[in-house]
């Protein structure tokens, strides 16, 4: 039987906006069965493409104002150049006393928010990743001191999806690089030990495989005991040996340092893609 104890208390959600991460995190709501499918609705302008998800029991649609009066809760999932029509779109049906947006859209804030919503509604930023889908989520979440009830209730939404973190606004640009953009660079990063893999004479779904599972060994060494990187690179590098050669290598070439650069680009990319409309 089918856990309904978040859904009952949480009340429905609509989820504007069914593309990558939306679909992502209406797969991992169900994934971990706290959530009725009837109680999620995914909205999207081409319905088709929903297909897979609707056979679940899930509702879809494109009437995003009709998804909004049949919710309690509401997550924006579109691109930033998007919002500004479908907050016009919905504005009319927001009501302040009923609902909680929750906004994952990258580079917009809670003020530019409501500048387009009106004064009262909750509103709560969400930056996740589209490991949600598996239920492996970074999300970091942020909300104005008086809507904490708000951001309680949107932890509760992604903690049922992966692991939250709660920080200030003025950090969510940041978020977006290291967390959602993240997930790019660490699979760039397994995909390259993968053709490491290749060349010293592994198969190509061999060397994938070693290379995702120890990525994931290296991970959750951390997650498990809370150590530095440092200190577990330190238990397998020995004086002379292979592991510290390569490393070596690695930083002659520029690792760290090309991935830092990477991180700092996507940080100041992620304020300059909202842009409102004139008029």
């Amino acid at each position: 039987m089918q856990k309904n104890t978040a859904s009952d208390a949480f009340g429905p959600i609509a989820i504007l906006g069914g593309g990558n991460v939306g679909q992502a995190l209406a797969r991992g709501l169900l994934a971990a069965q706290r959530f009725r499918a009837a109680d999620i609705t995914l909205t999207r302008r081409h319905v088709d493409k929903l297909a897979e998800l609707a056979e679940t029991g899930l509702r879809v649609g494109a009437d995003n104002r009709a998804a909004v009066e049949n919710s309690r809760h509401i997550v924006i999932a579109v691109q930033p150049r998007q919002l500004d029509a479908l907050l016009s779109e919905v504005r009319e049906a927001l009501d302040p006393k009923r609902h909680t947006l929750i906004s994952v859209v990258t580079g917009v804030t809670i003020g530019q928010i409501r500048s387009l919503t009106g004064a009262g509604l909750a509103i709560v930023r969400a930056m996740p990743n589209t490991a949600i889908a598996i239920g492996q989520s970074m999300t970091c979440l942020a909300a104005p001191p008086e809507h904490r009830g708000a951001l309680e209730r949107a932890k509760t939404l992604f903690d049922s999806v992966g692991t939250t973190l709660e920080i200030d606004e003025s950090m969510m640009e940041s978020a977006t690089a290291l967390c959602a953009c993240g997930i790019a660079f660490f699979l760039r990063s397994i995909r390259a030990a993968s053709q490491g893999g290749i060349e010293i004479g592994f198969h190509p779904e061999e060397a994938l495989l070693m290379a995702a599972q120890t990525a994931r060994g290296a991970a959750s060494l951390l997650m498990r005991e809370g150590s530095h990187p440092e200190s577990e690179i330190d238990r397998v590098t020995t004086p002379r040996g292979c592991t510290i050669a390569g490393l070596n290598e690695m930083e002659h070439q520029g690792f760290s340092s090309a991935m830092i650069k990477g991180i700092l680009t996507s940080a100041r990319k992620a304020v300059e893609l909202y842009r409102p409309d004139a008029g």
